[in-house]
């Protein structure tokens, strides 16, 4: 039988009477983030006017992440792209992580929560930033005022959908994963002692838990982020517009 208590992050090191620690997901995702600077410090060094080697990968991603970037969020908004850009790196690698027989770090909520408030934070300032605050909660409260209260709703109700949802598929595929090797173990244990089917049928499962399914959940993370902030942008840009033509 699988134990519950086996889903959440382990403790990897506590502090003074275990009241403060760090887990797995946090430990694993500092490695993570260290793993991105160090891989895109070195293929941003030693840049050329003729791209070889390294240069033509390092181009090809940052390529392609703006151009990404730009059919989501339109040219004009490219400032966004390196932050599309990194929590793109961040959720694959930290979801990928099962290849390598290490627990997802999105399959912490506290991660995916981590990372789904940072997509409100960036929504919400670009908003006030483009038409102010007060241009905000005016946009907010239209067309008629009593919208104001289902606004604030459907902003909060981004953030949580967001870090449930990528959470969610993470963890339950870590779930499905585990509950396949037992039954495995299981069926093994009917003909020998020794546990092979876990070795064989484990790997179409793994494949598409560890490689196919982070990518998908990683590409709905990062897309829903741009739909909402262009959505964003959009709507204030539109009104900056009308209060300049008025002056």
């Amino acid at each position: 039988m699988i134990s519950y208590e086996e889903l959440g992050a382990r403790i990897i090191i506590s502090f003074g009477d275990g009241s403060i620690f760090i887990t797995e997901s946090t430990l694993w995702g500092i490695v993570v983030a260290v793993v991105l600077a160090v891989l895109g410090i070195w293929l941003g060094s030693g840049l050329q006017k003729i791209p070889k080697g390294k240069q033509v990968i390092a181009e090809l991603i940052v390529g392609w992440i703006y151009k990404f970037s730009d059919q989501n969020l339109g040219k004009e908004n490219r400032c966004y792209a390196p932050y599309i850009g990194t929590i793109f790196g961040f959720i694959l690698l930290g979801s990928s992580l099962g290849i390598f027989g290490i627990r997802p770090i999105t399959a912490s909520l506290n991660v995916t929560a981590a990372l789904a408030a940072l997509t409100f934070l960036l929504i919400q300032t670009s908003a006030i930033r483009t038409h102010g605050l007060k241009g905000r909660l005016k946009e907010m409260c239209e067309p008629y005022p009593f919208m104001f209260p289902l606004e604030i709703i459907e902003a909060c109700t981004l953030p949580v959908s967001l870090a449930l949802r990528l959470f969610g598929n993470i963890l339950g595929g870590l779930i499905v994963v585990e509950l396949w090797m037992h039954f495995m173990e299981y069926l093994s244990s009917l003909v020998c002692d020794i546990p092979f089917l876990r070795a064989v049928t484990v790997l179409p499962i793994n494949a598409f838990f560890d490689m196919f399914e982070p990518v998908i959940q990683t590409y709905i993370f990062t897309l829903l982020t741009m739909l909402n902030l262009y959505t964003a942008i959009k709507v204030t840009e539109s009104h900056g517009q009308l209060a300049h033509d008025r002056k």
